[in-house]
């Protein structure tokens, strides 16, 4: 396991048994709170001896989300039991749930803008981040991915979601906005955790500024074809104090913003090819003219046409901006 990982696994685990020596004090102590102290004391002693994060059963290591949301899990996915994994699917069941909930409300028609988005999770739950909203300066809109995958990635999109919601309420300048989501987020997550991220600001009168923090080209379509515009910075939460520039362009009529993860450049063909940048933008520059709803499908049936039958195997997100003719 990373230095990171364990250090931060290790103080959980002593502040856990710090926590329970002091309730064990109370009165009202119940008795399973001994055998919780138990399980942290040989949490800790496994650590000593190199054998923490290893599954009882095959002796292989444990999925480091799973360890990160519970220190105390002793056996790997493939080595739960019935009730176990009864448990787990519960629990994936209920994120993805509320994962659904947190995304944008479907028929969103800010005045002058057309937008739809696709969100297409590999698994249950997706580390993908998508967000719109409109705000008294136009639509705000954000589209992201997480570093890792499942539940660990999932809740790193929830907090992703709720520090942008809370901060946008302030009404700050754009780079000042990714500014302080970007030291709240390095200053609550562990090292090696971070996210590529684009967040723009779309006007009533065409004008669109925004921040690519590490993230994917965006897709600028007009007229004339797909022009990419390059990440204006490095992704969320790798440095607590970094500046993002933004890029500021106003679109015509017609024109549109293509937005993406990396569930699309990256998906493969049975030949091991990837779709790449250049079939997007391709793509893109043949239906310069087609409303979001048109873009976002024509894209999904190129893809899976290019898979040819494999199954996707990374998070899949598309959001489509277009300037209402």
């Amino acid at each position: 396991m990373a230095t990171a990982e364990g250090t931060y696994l290790r103080t959980e685990l002593e502040q856990r048994r710090e926590r329970l020596h002091e309730a064990l004090h109370s009165p009202a102590a119940d008795a399973s709170l001994s055998q919780l102290l138990t399980a942290v004391d040989t949490a800790l002693s496994r650590m000593d001896q190199g054998t923490f994060g290893l599954c009882d059963t095959c002796h292989e290591s444990i999925e480091t989300e799973r360890l990160l949301a519970d220190p105390l899990v002793r056996f790997c996915l493939d080595h739960l039991t019935s009730a176990e994994q009864r448990a787990l699917e519960s629990d994936l069941s209920l994120a993805a749930s509320i994962q659904r909930a947190l995304l944008p409300k479907t028929g969103l028609a800010p005045a002058g803008w057309e937008v739809r988005y696709h969100y297409q999770p590999a698994g249950m739950v997706s580390g993908d981040y998508c967000d719109l909203f409109e705000t008294d300066g136009g639509l705000l809109f954000m589209l992201g991915d997480v570093s890792g995958k499942g539940v660990a990635a999932s809740m790193l999109m929830s907090h992703l979601h709720a520090t942008f919601r809370s901060l946008a309420e302030a009404g700050l300048p754009l780079d000042r906005l990714v500014q302080d989501a970007n030291r709240i987020f390095c200053e609550s997550t562990l090292a090696g955790q971070f996210a590529t991220l684009v967040v723009g600001r779309a006007a009533h009168d065409g004008s669109v500024e925004f921040i690519s923090a590490g993230h994917l080209p965006v897709l600028h379509i007009h007229g004339g074809g797909a022009t990419p515009k390059d990440s204006t910075g490095v992704p969320l939460g790798m440095f607590c104090d970094t500046r993002f520039p933004v890029h500021r362009l106003t679109l015509a009529h017609g024109d549109a913003l293509f937005l993406y993860t990396d569930g699309l450049t990256e998906a493969r063909n049975r030949a091991g090819a990837e779709y790449g940048l250049h079939r997007i933008r391709t793509l893109a520059a043949r239906h310069t003219s087609m409303e979001p709803a048109g873009l976002i499908s024509e894209c999904l049936q190129d893809l899976l046409s290019f898979r040819e039958g494999l199954k996707q195997t990374d998070d899949l997100t598309l959001l489509a901006v277009r300037r209402a003719e």
